[in-house]
């Protein structure tokens, strides 16, 4: 994933990367965000700044199971962002592990475009099918 972010974004106006959120008691339950982790790689390959905890999930989701209707419904509202004036104005990268319907994706970059965000661009380490 490391490599082919250079050659899919190097040379775009991307100022930062962002993970997609779990939410804290899922986290704390995991011990680890997997989103987090790719955002790190990818910044760090990029050499951009990542925003840890710029997105928040402000409230528990059920996993994401069944069809792409319940998906976008599941997470409508679940996100929201934590500092506006890290993000204004800039364009960003999502990361994300994985990739079903697009409805975390496209919810979390919602609220980052309505946040002041110029760009919201996303990458995602699989799709499933």
């Amino acid at each position: 994933m490391a490599t082919r972010v250079a050659d899919l974004f190097d040379g775009r106006a991307i100022d930062a990367v962002v993970p997609v959120p779990l939410h804290r008691g899922r986290e704390r339950e995991r011990g680890f965000n997997q989103a987090d982790i790719l955002a790190r790689v990818v910044g760090k390959r990029l050499h951009r700044p990542v925003l840890r905890r710029t997105v928040e999930r402000v409230r528990p989701t059920p996993p994401q199971a069944g069809k792409a209707r319940d998906r976008a419904r599941n997470v409508r509202g679940a996100f929201a962002v934590r500092d506006p004036v890290r993000i204004d104005g800039r364009s960003l990268l999502l990361v994300d592990d994985v990739l079903t319907t697009g409805a975390t994706v496209n919810e979390c970059a919602k609220v980052l475009m309505k946040a002041g965000a110029r760009t919201v661009l996303v990458y995602t380490l699989a799709r499933a099918l």
